[in-house]
């Protein structure tokens, strides 16, 4: 259930990146930002929340692991 979770999270966020509604839009965020940009910065901000989210609970663990490292001269035994 969570990997199908995390799948739709993905993919609601790439849908959420097309944003073509706003391309002729004029509107101004506080007299100044244009709202795509507006957008595009809170867009940026969700994808960070995003990254956070899928490195929390689909990193695998398996790449943590930490295996000692042999010295340069020694053979495998």
């Amino acid at each position: 259930m969570k990997k199908v979770l995390l799948i739709l999270m993905v993919v609601c966020v790439y849908a959420l990146h097309q944003d073509f509604w706003l391309w002729r839009d004029n509107t101004r965020v506080f007299g100044i930002l244009p709202i795509g940009l507006a957008y595009h910065a809170g867009f940026s901000i969700l994808a960070a929340i995003m990254m956070f989210v899928l490195v929390k609970f689909a990193w695998p663990s398996e790449l943590e692991t930490v295996e000692p490292q042999q010295a340069p001269g020694e053979a495998d035994k």
